[in-house]
């Protein structure tokens, strides 16, 4: 009877080792094209001007670390009044929006986010002076979240 419960254990233990990564199929990259043109108010962002660091690979993607750096003077006339992150594949694409001012010091945001499944994050900057930076980068997840219990 041992062995019995040890097989069932077992095979328990490796299908919710897979589960993750199978159901990580199920939710597929959405175009986020619109919703970065709406945050952008129909304006064209322009690629750089900022450092993403964010690992690789993510072994799990309920805490992935993620550090903007914008480059900004940061000054009373010129300065990042907001970042939006957006990620691809999550339920919610709309992942973080965080607003700053010329008294922020400077343009860097530290924080840890939720990621369903390996994707592409994209960064966009809202400049004082009307235009708009966008910085993407690739993140592989190895355990995914922000599953729907429903697939």
């Amino acid at each position: 009877m041992r062995r019995r419960r040890f097989l069932a254990a077992s095979g328990v233990a490796l299908a919710s080792q897979a589960l993750p990564v199978a159901a990580q199929r199920f939710q597929p990259a959405q175009d986020v094209g619109p919703l970065l043109e709406k945050l952008a108010g129909g304006k064209r962002p322009e690629p750089g001007g900022m450092k993403l660091e964010v690992p690789q690979i993510a072994e799990n993607g309920n805490s992935v670390p993620l550090r903007i750096a914008v480059e900004s003077p940061m000054t009373a006339t010129s300065y990042v009044s907001a970042i939006h992150v957006v990620a691809e594949r999550n339920p919610r694409p709309m992942v973080a929006t965080f607003r700053l001012g010329p008294h922020s010091g400077r343009a860097e945001i530290s924080t840890r986010i939720r990621l369903a499944g390996t994707q592409k994050l994209r960064v966009l900057a809202a400049m004082s002076d009307g235009h708009f930076r966008l910085g993407e980068v690739e993140v592989l997840v190895t355990s995914a979240a922000c599953l729907d219990e429903s697939l």
